[in-house]
């Protein structure tokens, strides 16, 4: 089992990712404005005594008055962590803010990770018990057994807040959810199905009572630690592990596995040979789920019998049991109905939902990006860790199993209303660009990383190779391997650079350009000098001649300059304007500003073209485009000569037909503030805009600027859009994560 995908990756950019800027991964941000003395005074005193009476009256309205009710602690003391083993509370740190980092990104769950400095179960206890009015839930993880069992066991009884052990729980329900799928597709009752679970630790008994209570019989289920099987009169095992302790004549995994229909592994590498998977019953289900390397490889389980379902903790093969599908959406339905535990009816709810979304037709965008089937079947029992739906499904299923068992105490009235909410809470295109990485991942293209000399693009370059998504390429000098190797790469040679000095390619790249430019002014000897001095030049014939499939550079040159050169090379698409997007994402919402690069004074014509065109651009990442021309004025007001061109490329849009809202002249705070949107009820758009069409190049690009350098929110780009061949110019001030996703999306076509 996993709660990550397995993505390769050196210790430098590691320690990179959590060091460089401000420390860590979290931060804690207002959500009330906090500028004035008023501001201040409401937020603290005298005006908070306000909501603390409200509070001493009436303890639930805790729920509307503070952060209560979408916050989870994240506890561990660092005593199983990941699969590296008991090294301390401090140690756990990065493992806990991690957490809470995906309960935000998945579920917008708030979480804040706490470390106790304690292997002590009863002050464990205490600590957490004590910390039950500051949230609204609480993740145990990377705690050991069998000291996780009292831990949690002791707090469910204590506590009026769902409390839930990510380890034994989260793994559980996915393995169930898969388990569920594989019965279905091989004709089987789960009531009948006999199981061998190979592991006695935590996450293995939280499988086998969860299994047991969607049906598996106590009989039909033989565990196994490194002894052999726990049979009944061992009496070498602790108390949770002999309650599954079976009448049995096994004693080992070997005689255990005769005739079983499942293998469930929460055990050890290699611990599962092809021979006993031969001994199996026919179509075996086989979970080898020991990370980061299974009980039995895949490849080697087909081998013995091609019959055979299976899935992993791993990314790299079909059906990975990965407990993101399940910890994050869990707690929001609980949170949602302020469920007081988190108990079998909603687990089971969750398995149910989860096994059921696999069931559904595959999203195409998510099939893409996993190489996945687009129906259910064998290799694909378990949905992809980052299908957007099971932000709607899995938290409903969990929120209606709350209220149904008794343990909400706010229901759902409205579980439709419920849904659409579930749907709108997160930003569609987060989960987009996780799909473009994997898709990356599933379809490597070689992408050109023209400034090959620049420590920061050689570091977006390792980043890109050790992550699966490409191959890429270099362009610079002779020292480009060493300057690699002293970035920590053990094997620079891998990687393909090209240096104009030397390279075979150039007789021919001077040839193709000087065709290209020997009517506009060039000499022969002016095209052998910008294909030997210029790596953009370099770079945007190798592109051109096929040798690369997409381009990134702009690290070293303004983007203006770098446009000049890259456009001697490349032409725009036929029909297509060239135009720059920059795009703003926040937690719940993304905005597409264009165009912020290219043309200074766009006619009403192009300013048509990158309306429809960034529109094209916002339904590839997820969204219905709602767009607005900007202007200093609102329908004019005040009234202007430079209102022309945009009210007459609004008219160009309503003869074109087009399929998506539009409106303008509009200034941002008409476009995007719906009470002001409210003072012009004739106006054309149904929300807030999300794709703002600039009416010059000088606004548009101080505009973005700003926002990227005085915004809360992330911005990508700019996104050059319109050329016919992939090229994605970066800002001078990029960094590798940058540079990394500029690269990602042009090669996977999102940026075209």
């Amino acid at each position: 089992m996993s709660d990550v995908v397995n993505v390769q990756f050196s210790e430098r950019e590691a320690l990179l990712f959590h060091s460089e800027g401000r420390p860590g991964k979290l931060e804690i941000v207002a959500t009330k404005p906090m500028a004035t003395q008023r501001d201040l005074a409401l937020a603290y005193s005298p005006g908070v005594a306000v909501p603390v009476q409200a509070i001493a009256d009436d303890p639930a309205t805790a729920y509307d008055y503070t952060a209560k009710g979408n916050l989870v602690a994240v506890i561990s003391n660092g005593t199983a962590i990941l699969g590296m083993g008991n090294l301390g509370a401090l140690a756990s740190k990065p493992v806990m803010e991690g957490k809470a980092v995906l309960f935000k990104r998945f579920a917008d769950v708030d979480s804040i990770d706490i470390e106790l400095k304690t292997e002590d179960v009863d002050r464990i206890i205490d600590a957490v018990e004590l910390m039950e009015p500051s949230f609204g839930g609480i993740n145990l993880e990377d705690i050991k057994a069998p000291e996780c069992f009292i831990i949690e066991q002791t707090l469910r009884e204590r506590m009026n807040i769902p409390v839930f052990h990510d380890d034994q729980h989260g793994t559980a329900i996915i393995c169930t959810a898969g388990l569920i799928n594989a019965c279905l597709l091989t004709n089987r009752r789960i009531e009948d199905i006999k199981v061998v679970v190979n592991g006695a630790g935590a996450a293995a008994i939280a499988c086998t009572e969860l299994m047991k209570a969607m049906g598996v019989r106590h009989d039909n289920v033989l565990m196994c630690d490194r002894t052999g099987v726990i049979y009944q009169g061992r009496d070498d095992v602790n108390q949770w592990q002999s309650a599954h302790a079976a009448r049995t004549e096994a004693r080992t995994l070997t005689e255990a596995l005769v005739g079983a229909d499942v293998f469930i592994g929460l055990s050890a590498a290699g611990a599962l040979k092809p021979e006993m998977v031969k001994d199996m019953a026919p179509s075996p289900i086989i979970f080898a789920m020991a990370n980061p390397e299974p009980e039995i490889r895949p490849e080697l389980a087909k081998a013995a019998r091609p019959d055979a379902i299976i899935a992993t903790g791993r990314s790299d093969y079909p059906n990975q049991v990965n407990n993101v599908l399940c910890f994050p959406f869990i707690f929001r339905g609980a949170l949602d109905v302020r469920a007081s535990a988190i108990n079998d009816a909603m687990k089971i709810a969750a398995a149910n939902a989860i096994a059921e979304l696999a069931r559904e037709r595959v999203p195409e965008e998510v099939a893409i990006a996993y190489g996945v089937r687009h129906s259910f079947g064998p290799e694909y029992i378990i949905p992809a860790p980052f299908d957007p739906r099971l932000m709607e499904l899995v938290p409903s299923a969990v929120a209606k199993a709350a209220m149904d068992s008794g343990v909400a105490s706010r229901p759902i009235l409205d579980m439709d209303r419920y849904r659409q909410a579930l749907r709108e809470r997160l930003n569609p295109t987060t989960s987009l660009l996780t799909l473009a990485y994997e898709g990356a991942r599933a379809h490597p293209k070689r992408v050109l990383f023209a400034e090959g000399e620049e420590e920061v693009v050689l570091r977006a370059a390792i980043s890109f190779k050790e992550g699966g998504y490409g191959t890429p390429v270099l362009v610079g000098r002779d020292d480009v391997h060493d300057r690699l190797r002293a970035l920590g790469v053990t094997k620079p040679e891998e990687y393909e650079v090209h240096n104009s000095r030397h390279s075979p390619l150039v007789p021919k790249m001077v040839d193709f350009l000087y065709k290209r430019l020997q009517r506009r002014g060039f000499l022969h000897r002016d095209v052998e000098r910008m294909i030997n001095q210029d790596r953009n030049i370099f770079a945007s014939v190798m592109l051109q001649l096929g040798e690369a499939d997409a381009m990134i550079t702009g690290i070293t040159r303004t983007w203006a300059h770098t446009m000049r050169e890259v456009k001697r090379v490349i032409d725009p698409e036929p029909g297509r304007t060239p135009f720059g997007i920059h795009i703003l994402v926040g937690q719940s919402h993304t905005v597409f500003i264009a165009d912020t690069t290219v043309n200074e004074r766009p006619s009403a014509e192009e300013l048509a073209d990158i309306a429809e065109q960034t529109a094209q651009v916002a339904r590839r990442m997820g969204h219905e485009p709602r767009v607005a021309f900007l202007s200093y004025s609102t329908f004019g007001n005040p009234e202007g000569h430079y209102l022309d061109n945009i009210r007459a490329a609004v008219g160009v849009l309503d003869g074109r037909q087009v399929g998506f809202e539009y409106e303008g002249e509009m200034a941002p705070d008409a476009a995007l503030n719906p009470r002001q949107l409210a003072n012009y009820p004739f106006a054309r758009l149904s929300g807030p805009a999300n794709v703002l069409i600039m009416p010059g190049l000088q606004s548009a690009n101080i505009s973005a600027k700003l926002l990227r350098e005085l915004g809360g929110d992330t911005m990508i780009g700019p996104m050059l859009i319109g050329l016919e061949k992939p090229v994605q110019i970066a800002p001078m001030a990029s960094t590798a994560g940058e540079l990394v996703t500029l690269a990602v999306l042009a090669a996977g076509g999102v940026a075209r």
